[in-house]
């Protein structure tokens, strides 16, 4: 019971922050076709959850000493990382297409945990992934506007990979032998996060005079510091805060696979708050997605090392292998999204 109380707030959280995660395009775009700079509207968003974890940061100043190659990795790739490869993909290539890429991220972490520790994964886990980025295909209309781009293809698959790092990293951070609080995780990796994006963004250069005007959301005007602190603190702070409780909770695979309603998300509040309106493929697409994340979510993690990563009990047959891992424990210790 306990168990099962534990998975569904896990998947609560998993769904929390996807929407958190959702929003942040919304309340972004508004902003960047008002004069800003994409770069810099990410360095807004990453600088003032930063600022705003600081006190946090200082709380769990320990974790520097105890910690410092976790801190540093999560700050590069799930928050600097992932942000600076996606905004430097879809400058070559599609909006649509380097999303679809990035959130190739589950089947990857999928791919970290058979062929990299060696765990099997049930049919039930890879079948959720098949739907989910076969969904996403569809939601992101990947098939209009495709052009090829190695450039492009390559960088949005670096945001991919950052995404992994973001999953297994919020999953290492929960390891029972040396336990770190996610808050301390996440201030810090805020902290290393913007002092990369200050030197790639440079902010020095930015027409602050646009955070004191209004932004068109559809027609209507809103202040564009209220999308910025939407952007700030429900689209990043919250966001990460749920993600990586959730990674603990549930598993990096199945929360990865959950992650991957963001884009759904993305799209109605793109139809409902910007009129950009879904088409048929889209609305199917979604409904896709959504099973695939069911289907993710129902596999549920062993703790014995015979058992599959990602399954239930009735699901124990392993896509490929039967292996034997012997971990210290499971990859999914109290676990927990970019």
């Amino acid at each position: 019971m306990h168990a099962s109380q534990g998975r569904s707030a896990g998947l609560g959280l998993a769904l929390a922050s996807a929407f958190a995660f959702g929003g942040s395009g919304v309340a972004a775009k508004p902003l960047i076709e008002a004069g800003l700079d994409p770069l810099h509207v990410v360095w807004l968003r990453v600088a003032g959850a930063a600022l705003v974890m600081l006190p946090v940061a200082w709380r769990h100043r320990d974790l520097l000493r105890r910690r410092p190659v976790l801190l540093v990795g999560f700050g590069l790739l799930a928050v600097a990382g992932v942000q600076a490869f996606y905004f430097a993909s879809i400058s070559r290539i599609p909006v649509g297409v380097a999303l679809l890429i990035e959130y190739l991220a589950p089947a990857l972490v999928l791919g970290w945990v058979r062929f990299v520790q060696r765990r099997p994964v049930t049919r039930a886990a890879a079948l959720g992934v098949v739907l989910a980025v076969g969904g996403l295909a569809c939601v992101v209309q990947v098939w209009s506007g495709l052009s090829f781009d190695l450039l492009g293809l390559l960088l949005a698959l670096g945001a991919a990979c950052c995404q992994v790092g973001y999953f297994v990293l919020s999953d290492h951070g929960g390891d029972e032998s040396d336990p770190v609080d996610p808050l301390g995780v996440i201030a810090y990796g805020l902290l290393i996060g913007a002092l990369v994006l200050t030197v790639v963004a440079r902010p020095w250069g930015m027409d602050w005079s646009l955070l004191a005007g209004d932004a068109d959301m559809n027609g209507t005007g809103v202040a564009a510091w209220l999308l910025l602190g939407w952007i700030v603190l429900i689209a990043t702070v919250l966001a990460y805060v749920t993600g990586i409780v959730s990674v603990r909770r549930l598993s990096p695979q199945v929360a990865g696979v959950v992650a991957c309603l963001e884009a759904v998300i993305a799209t109605v509040l793109a139809w409902v708050l910007l009129g950009e309106h879904l088409a048929a493929p889209q609305i199917i697409g979604g409904a896709v997605v959504l099973v695939g994340a069911f289907i993710a979510q129902s596999s549920t993690p062993k703790p014995a090392s015979a058992e599959p990563v990602a399954g239930s009990e009735a699901e124990a047959e392993p896509v490929s292998g039967s292996g034997a891992s012997d971990l210290e424990a499971e990859l999914s210790a109290g676990r927990t999204a970019p």
